[in-house]
């Protein structure tokens, strides 16, 4: 599985997509840019996934990954995955905003479709 590493050593590229992946689930949407946006999708799919299957193994994987954060958890199995229950998959878009001032970067508007 290829994957972008962002810069970062690997047990902090895991806790700001898994940061990511909370706050898309909680608010719908996030601002951030192109790279982490298009590694974020694959987890967010991949919850809400788990939301669907809605057995309790699929249940301990979703809280692994989001340290053990229950309300977002509840969140998807309970409200997010029987909105999707008819999807096949790609529940999340992205939208190109603009370039950030600093360093250049594209940002992006990654949210659930």
């Amino acid at each position: 599985m290829l994957y972008r590493k962002l810069g970062r050593e690997s047990r902090i590229r895991r806790s700001i997509l898994a940061g990511l992946t909370k706050d898309v689930i909680n608010y719908g949407y996030v601002v951030t840019t192109e790279a982490r946006a298009k590694e974020v999708r694959k987890f967010v799919d991949k919850m809400i996934t788990y939301g669907k299957e809605g057995s309790l193994i699929s249940r301990r994987k979703a809280l692994a990954f989001l340290h053990n954060d229950k309300k977002v958890v509840n969140k998807i199995f309970a409200e997010l995955a029987p909105n999707y229950i008819n999807r096949a998959g790609g529940y999340t878009r992205i939208i190109k905003l603009k370039e950030r001032i600093g360093d250049d970067a594209l940002e992006v508007r990654l949210e659930l479709v």
